[in-house]
């Protein structure tokens, strides 16, 4: 893709929940959904009006059921993208305090994965750049 080109570009807000033990919160993309089936740093679009980490926190709340606040996000990354149709535009938080316990309230798998396993589990072609920042700064 020429990256001088005009595209569309898409802004999402991801996280790193990071548990007591040091593993990263992986979620699968559920059937139905683009990318299904590939595992993914949870988080998702930022609506016109929000600001990333405002989106972060209401996405949490309505994919895993959790609740944290901006003071919780710690700026990490991101990662810029291109697709065949669209350009990502991600920054990626981590977070350590959150209140309540992540299940998946959209269809999708969870899993606790060690930093030095990311690797194991298929992502979108954005993610896994993160991966190795992921392992170093964990």
């Amino acid at each position: 893709m020429d990256a001088t080109r005009n595209t569309n570009v898409i802004l999402v807000s991801a996280v790193a929940l990071i548990d007591r033990d040091g593993r990263v919160l992986l979620a699968q993309r559920p059937e139905g959904k683009s990318m299904a089936g590939l595992w993914e740093f949870p988080g998702g679009k930022v609506e016109p009006g929000e600001s990333p980490e405002v989106a972060l926190i209401r996405e949490l709340h309505e994919e895993l059921g959790i609740d944290t606040w901006a003071s919780c996000l710690a700026p990490l990354t991101f990662a810029s993208h291109a697709y065949d149709d669209f350009h990502l535009l991600m920054p990626v938080f981590a977070c350590r305090k959150w209140e309540g316990t992540p299940h998946p309230k959209e269809g999708q798998k969870l899993a606790w994965a060690r930093p030095q396993n990311l690797r194991d589990y298929p992502m979108p072609p954005a993610d896994i750049p993160l991966i190795p920042m992921l392992r170093d700064w964990l």
